[in-house]
């Protein structure tokens, strides 16, 4: 493993453990020439998933993606990146397990949606504003009314 810091192909593994949602395995792992720590993520390699997109144009699906969605989301929230690293790999495995090959961008971000909204509703709204598109104050407004009718 290359040393981010340095280049240095010289590391060693100091710690291991399965990430929290047991979907991959966390390595703290230190530099033999620099002494700085840093931390890799090891993961099963599975079969390719095609994302659908709205102009029907096909790309494979980037875990990533989702991430920095829910990181955008959750700005200034009191949600760590352990949490947003669990989520997207659920998020990643209900995927995998309900649509082996294809899937549409849409369902992605209704699943995204589900899981925010268990999460953290400011959250939610933030991510739904741009999934849904909202050009209007009448949009925000009837989402904060659903949310609020579930709510009660």
């Amino acid at each position: 493993m290359k040393c981010p810091y340095c280049t240095n192909t010289d590391t060693k593994v100091i710690e291991t453990r399965l990430s929290d949602s047991d979907v991959s395995i966390r390595r703290r792992r230190e530099c033999e020439k620099c002494g700085r720590r840093f931390t890799t993520f090891e993961r099963i390699e599975t079969a390719p998933i095609t994302v659908i997109k709205r102009d029907n144009s096909r790309q494979p699906f980037d875990r990533n993606k989702i991430l920095s969605g829910l990181i955008r989301a959750c700005v200034k929230r009191n949600i760590g990146t352990g949490q947003l690293e669990t989520l997207a790999d659920e998020i990643e495995l209900e995927i995998r397990n309900t649509h082996p090959s294809e899937i549409n961008s849409s369902e992605i971000g209704d699943i995204v949606l589900k899981k925010l909204k268990d999460l953290d509703k400011v959250a939610y709204i933030r991510f739904a504003s741009v999934y849904k598109q909202f050009d209007s104050m009448e949009q925000f407004t009837r989402e904060l009314s659903e949310l609020n009718r579930e709510k009660n």
